[in-house]
């Protein structure tokens, strides 16, 4: 679809690429104002934020050459944006869209500005990033010397929970300029925190949300870097907005709080399910009060069947007794009930029928491996373990998304950058009809050497390079690597290419410590392993994507995704051991595993594993709902 370069006007602007939107959403894109936009499941969220940069690029609402900013809580959410507004708006609009992560936007300031903070809260150039657990703030505590006397005492710092010592302490509120005065223990203790992670050794060590902490300081104490970002932004998207933790919300209304940059807020407030990760209890109604923010709920949803959107309701109005009721745009294409829970007398059989339900559900529907998706509530290659043996023998791969490869999560791997560069340039060099990902190389290069679309000569000059290079790629690796260092060599082989230094500049995390490395490393193991069982490149691929296999994942990593089918495995207290803790958060959770499914939800249950006496709450909304208990076979 060919998208003009031209302006329209606002009266004659119809929405790109797509028939109609809903009315809400129509008012959404057209907006002048603040908004906070209630959008549920398979309510189309990405295509209302492409939809609405369409709108203010094309009618230059957003004037040239002010841009837009759209921040998303993960990286796969800001890249899929990014790649809807491009297939939305011309070159030339889609240029002036930034789709980046809080963490990618935090960490993007203070290596630009970071050097212009406070002696005591200025980190080295060449910071590391960490990752903190309670089990590290624990022993820090422990650890720590005791205070001077007029603070506290030994006990009074080990009193201090390690489990809130990080949300409340250290990072609960904005850092003070000259540090805390007459600090309490906690704040002592904190403040200590800060000066070891940031003075205490060779490099200063950070994680993202302390990275965020500093951010939002420096911008306090540099209003002319804070006024940059408001002459530069007519407009912010802040994505999944109902995970914003406190701290990436004090960043934005420093920044955007009282001007004329116009927010639009969009999330679920029923799929919060990022609580345990400092999410704010209610971000929504901090942003209407703080912003006036117009609240505005989008009715439509175009993933479920009707009668899958119908259970979801009742297990929404358990969330928010105020939850609109949805309408499904989807067709129910199966025959028999979309939802059941299935009793089983052991493990061993629910993994034998499963695994036989699906093999047929593939061939009676003409579906395939990847229309499925196995979510469980935790320890995944526990379940994997046990599963995997009973697809195989049904002639079907599960592959669990949980799993470590090297240092990093599988499905982690899957969409970062360098394996992304990898699969694609080797799609490109080794396989037949490999169109797509010419133009996607060609794209990647281009966008990252900073060569217009519509500068034809250099263009040319990058085509010819692209194809010369996927040549030599395929005469230096005609078979797969059968050992780690051809595997490593070869993905170094396409980041020089690439070049190094345009990979860092357009993501950031790798510029600092070891994640590069990691990333690297993990790529070319996963590799490996993927070409040892594999004759041909093409095969070696689709095993490295887990084109053919099943997926495992936890309720957590399924966000955002959609299947077919979804099969929930353990629905019983052994795996919900901590339902009671929380039992909103966790029933967020359940709607997020629940709404990921467009046809079917199939529940299990094995008395061995535990009893259904602690999350008796799912079991009755389920009931509610309609659906059946079965009981299995033996």
């Amino acid at each position: 679809m060919a998208v003009s370069s031209r302006r329209t006007a606002r009266e004659d602007w119809k929405p790109v690429g797509v028939k109609a939107l809903e009315a809400n959403a129509l008012k959404v894109v057209r907006s002048k104002k603040n908004r906070s936009v209630i959008a549920g499941p398979g309510a189309g969220k990405t295509e209302l934020l492409a939809q609405r940069a369409a709108f203010l690029l094309q009618t230059d609402t957003a004037p040239s050459p002010r841009r837009i900013l759209a921040i998303s809580f993960k990286r796969d959410a800001a890249s899929n944006l990014a790649a809807r507004v491009r297939q939305r708006c011309h070159h030339s609009h889609a240029s002036r869209f930034d789709s980046m992560t809080f963490d990618a936007f935090a960490k993007g300031l203070v290596d630009r500005f970071g050097q212009a903070l406070p002696d005591r809260w200025r980190p080295r150039p060449d910071y590391e990033i960490t990752t903190h657990t309670e089990r590290d703030f624990r022993e820090y505590l422990h650890d720590l010397p005791p205070p001077p006397a007029v603070i506290g005492t030994r006990n009074d710092v080990r009193e201090i929970g390690s489990k809130t010592f990080e949300r409340r302490h250290l990072l609960g509120s904005p850092l003070p300029v000259e540090g805390w005065p007459d600090p309490t223990v906690a704040q002592w203790a904190a403040d200590a925190f800060w000066r070891v992670s940031l003075h205490g050794g060779g490099k200063s060590v950070l994680s993202f949300p302390m990275i965020g902490r500093l951010a939002e300081l420096l911008l306090r104490v540099n209003p002319m870097a804070r006024d940059a970002l408001r002459l530069t932004y007519s407009h912010l998207f802040m994505d999944e907005f109902q995970d914003t933790t406190r701290i990436q919300y004090d960043l934005v209304s420093t920044i955007f709080r009282g001007t004329e940059t116009i927010v639009t807020a969009v999330g679920d407030n029923k799929q919060q399910i990022m609580r345990w990760a400092m999410a704010m209890d209610d971000p929504f109604s901090a942003f209407d009060a703080d912003f006036g923010g117009v609240r505005t709920s989008l009715f439509n949803n175009y993933r479920s069947s009707p009668d899958l959107v119908r259970i979801q309701h009742v297990l929404a109005q358990a969330l928010d007794v105020q939850a609109v009721q949805p309408v499904s745009q989807t067709d129910g294409t199966i025959d028999g009930e979309s939802c059941s829970i299935l009793d089983f007398p052991s493990p061993k059989t629910e993994a034998r029928q499963l695994a036989q339900s699906v093999a047929s559900y593939i061939a009676d529907l003409k579906l395939t491996p990847r229309d499925f998706v196995i979510l469980v509530r935790q320890k995944a290659g526990e379940y994997a373990e046990l599963l995997e043996p009973a697809f195989a023998n049904e002639n079907l791969a599960l592959r669990n998304e949980a799993g470590m490869v090297g240092k990093v999560m599988l499905q982690e791997l899957m969409t970062e950058e360098i394996s992304k560069l990898a699969v694609n340039f080797l799609r490109l060099s080794m396989t037949p009809r490999a169109g797509s990902y010419w133009s996607t190389c060609q794209n990647w290069l281009a966008s990252m050497r900073g060569i217009d679309a519509d500068d034809s000569i250099r263009q040319s000059r990058l085509a010819r390079v692209l194809d010369t290079y996927a040549t030599e790629l395929a005469a230096r690796y005609s078979l797969p690597p059968r050992s780690k260092v051809a595997s490593r060599a070869l993905v170094d082989d396409i980041l020089n290419f690439v070049g190094v230094e345009h990979v860092i500049r357009f993501n950031a995390a790798y510029g600092q410590g070891s994640w590069l490395e990691k990333v690297l490393d993990a790529t070319a193991e996963h590799l490996l392993s993927s070409s040892l069982h594999s004759k041909d490149w093409s095969h070696a691929l689709d095993m490295y994507e887990g084109v053919h296999a099943i997926p495992l994942m936890t309720i957590h990593k399924s966000k955002g995704l959609e299947y077919h089918t979804v099969i929930f495995v353990g629905l019983d207290d052994g795996a919900w051991w901590s339902f009671s803790q929380d039992e909103i958060e966790a029933t967020a959770g359940f709607f997020v595993a629940f709404t990921r499914a467009k046809q079917r939800v199939i529940f299990t249950y094995c008395a061995s594993r535990g009893t259904r006496t602690k999350i008796a709450t799912l079991y009755e909304l389920l009931t509610k709902a309609g659906v059946q208990i079965t009981t299995g076979s033996s």
